[in-house]
């Protein structure tokens, strides 16, 4: 019942992931050719009209890029903290020793790449760039992998998965411990109360989603305030949204409200963030931004530091005997995952809006990422189509 259950979790979210990958990248191709026609100046004054939001005393004046990027996106991060706690409970990371090999990727294919950004802008303004190159969207990554159909065995999927998940951990930790500004502790502790009360919510087994989903939107506030950017508060809310395992699917509050989510995420929130965070004028001479410090960081980052750190750490810890690759995993198919790892897109440029101020330098960085993108899909999807029927070893 468990691995029924299982397959199709994975299965659905997979479908999800995959649809919604290849919408990202439609309007993300969109959203570059209208900012550089005469729709431009329109288009782009958009995302920079204030949308203010009142609720008694409290006022909110943000721009409506602002408001994507700090509301829209914290449901994004809930959803992404419930697949963790999903996969915690019932999926790959339940056996420490098969999370291993995941976990051990993620975590090469996140210090490698910073690595390799500190190289090049140590001791810069640009250095504060070092969380970009980090990153992984399992959206765009996934809908790549589709297009291979059954050209890569499960596992594959499973692991690249995983990978990614384990990753936006990575970067929501990042965001939260580095990403701060103006931090306010009074704020901080009210966030915090509200979560307490949400864990102990769930340790009264409290089931109704409406208890956690009320007080959630105060804690996203009061993180906001806090000067912690308001998106770590939705991870924060999945990770205290019960998740009984022996529970039918309809009496799961996790399950469910990961169900309910997924399409909106992935038909809407993604594409809007996109559309948001991809207007880019691309002026005569743009290609020679890609040779500064920072674009070369973040390119050799994506698209080498992270199938080294992946290949490496995995090869180490396999050597170890801490891990093995499943049955049906070649290490050429473990490389090419890799290579998709190296799509940052989504929370590269999330963490491009915190780490710069300069709107030249994000434009550029946002530039280079794309470019990473591009060249990290390519080499992944011919790479892993290369990979059918052969036999690799090390």
């Amino acid at each position: 019942m468990t691995g029924t259950r299982l397959t199709k979790l994975f299965r659905e979210f997979f479908e999800s992931e995959r649809t919604g990958g290849l919408l990202l990248i439609f309007f993300t191709v969109a959203s570059v050719i209208i900012s550089n026609t005469s729709l431009s100046p329109g288009y782009l004054h958009f995302w920079h009209l204030n949308a203010d939001l009142s609720f008694g005393s409290v006022h909110l004046d943000h721009s409506i890029g602002h408001w994507v990027n700090d509301g829209l996106m914290s449901i994004f991060f809930l959803l992404v903290g419930l697949e963790i706690e999903r996969e915690l409970y019932i999926g790959e990371l339940t056996d420490f020793k098969r999370a291993l090999l995941p976990i051990v990727a993620a975590i090469g294919g996140m210090l490698v790449p910073a690595a390799i950004h500190f190289l090049f802008n140590q001791g810069s303004p640009t250095q504060a760039g070092i969380g970009i190159p980090m990153a992984t969207d399992i959206a765009f990554a996934l809908g790549i992998l589709s297009l291979l159909g059954n050209k890569v065995p499960a596992s594959v999927k499973i692991f690249l998965t995983a990978l990614a998940i384990i990753d936006d951990l990575g970067a929501v930790l990042i965001i939260a411990i580095f990403y701060t500004r103006g931090f306010s502790l009074l704020y901080f502790i009210a966030a915090m109360a509200v979560f307490a009360g949400l864990l102990l919510l769930n340790r009264l087994k409290v089931t109704r989603l409406v208890f956690y989903i009320v007080p959630g939107i105060f804690m996203w506030y009061f993180m906001m305030q806090s000067g912690i950017h308001a998106t770590v508060s939705g991870v924060l809310l999945a990770f205290a949204v019960p998740f009984p395992k022996k529970a039918a699917d309809h009496d799961n509050p996790s399950y469910r409200l990961q169900h309910l989510l997924h399409k909106p995420v992935a038909f809407l929130i993604l594409p809007i963030f996109a559309m948001a965070n991809t207007g880019i004028e691309l002026g005569s001479g743009w290609y020679n931004s890609l040779l500064t410090k920072n674009s070369l960081g973040i390119l050799l980052g994506l698209v080498a530091g992270k199938p080294l750190g992946v290949l490496l750490f995995c090869a180490l810890s396999v050597r170890a005997g801490w891990c093995s690759l499943p049955g049906d995993m070649k290490w050429g198919q473990l490389l090419g995952a890799g290579l998709l790892a190296g799509i940052g897109f989504t929370m590269s440029i999330f963490i491009t809006n915190l780490a710069f101020e300069d709107a030249d330098l994000v434009g550029f960085s946002k530039i280079s990422i794309l470019a990473a993108s591009i060249l990290a899909s390519l080499f992944g999807f011919f790479f892993l189509a290369a990979q059918k029927n052969k036999t690799t070893s090390l």
